[in-house]
């Protein structure tokens, strides 16, 4: 073996496990946070079609994420938020392929998501409920959606807690007739305005969000059902994340105690929320 040829090897190894550190989080990747700081940029995964928590106006992602963001952001002085706003069906499985460092949206808390991510402290409340079209006096409660066609976006841990509201109906007598899913929940809005089904399953401050702005085509139909739930942002489970979940969390926390998220809940939401700022509750079944 030539001394050349013996050199050309060594390069290409040094290359291709260079590549693999980076890809799997070793040591060029061992503290994200300070990643970040080095390269003046934060990116985050974002579903910006869920009003009012985060949405498009004037070609702007805004709502109540984009205002806490605003204030930590404060805490990362030098560094740019970037913001890709992608379908939700991406949002995770592009996290955990590391397409972006964070999320920054609605993700709503349930036990498989939160063996599987590093979830934060809860950002708002996130109960189900139900949204009928203005009028329908047919469907007085949730149970009402018996032998119906309602809908939810797929992938969501609404449409999750709509398939388990449906079981239980089955088993009490009388299930829904079909669970429509959608890539995103203005379809589902739009077909329930239009008649195609009867109701859809949201979390309640974006239905009451909806209910706000279109009084005249919705109408919410409560109780809400199901457990408490809560929404939180999302990081990833690695030694690599661990200063970046750690330094959201401690923003969050902050803001929670002096007042910030309540006047934030205010704006949005038409009134405060109940949050936990010590930790997040473990989710049940």
């Amino acid at each position: 073996m030539t001394e050349r040829f013996k050199r050309a090897c060594a390069a290409a190894l040094a290359v291709v496990v260079g590549a693999g550190l980076a890809v799997s989080g070793g040591p060029a990747n061992a503290d994200l946070l300070a990643e970040i700081k080095k390269r003046g940029e934060f990116v985050v995964g974002t579903e910006a079609r869920f009003p009012p928590f985060e949405f498009v106006k004037d070609g702007k992602i805004v709502g109540y994420s984009t205002d806490i963001m605003a204030h930590i952001m404060k805490a990362l002085p030098g560094v740019e938020l970037k913001r890709l706003d992608l379908p939700w069906q991406g949002i995770l499985p592009g996290l955990a392929t590391a397409k972006f460092d964070y999320v920054v949206t609605s993700v709503t808390v349930t036990k498989e998501r939160y063996a599987k991510y590093a979830l934060s402290l809860p950002i708002a409340d996130a109960t189900m409920a139900l949204v009928k079209r203005k009028g329908d006096d047919s469907i007085a409660a949730p149970a009402d959606i018996a032998g119906r066609v309602v809908g939810s976006q797929a992938g969501s841990a609404q449409l999750q807690a709509l398939q388990a509201f449906a079981k239980g109906l089955e088993s009490a007598g009388k299930g829904v007739k079909e669970i429509k899913t959608y890539v995103d929940f203005n379809e589902a809005f739009a077909d329930l305005a239009a008649g195609r089904i009867s109701a859809v399953c949201n979390s309640l401050p974006n239905l009451l969000e909806l209910v706000r702005k279109r009084p005249d085509r919705f109408e919410l139909v409560l109780p809400t059902f199901g457990p408490k739930k809560y929404f939180s942002w999302a990081g990833r489970k690695d030694a690599a994340s661990a200063s970046l979940v750690a330094f959201i969390d401690a923003e969050l926390a902050r803001l929670n105690r002096s007042g910030v998220l309540t006047e934030l809940q205010k704006k949005w939401f038409g009134g405060p929320m109940d949050l936990p700022a010590d930790k997040l509750p473990v989710p049940g079944d």
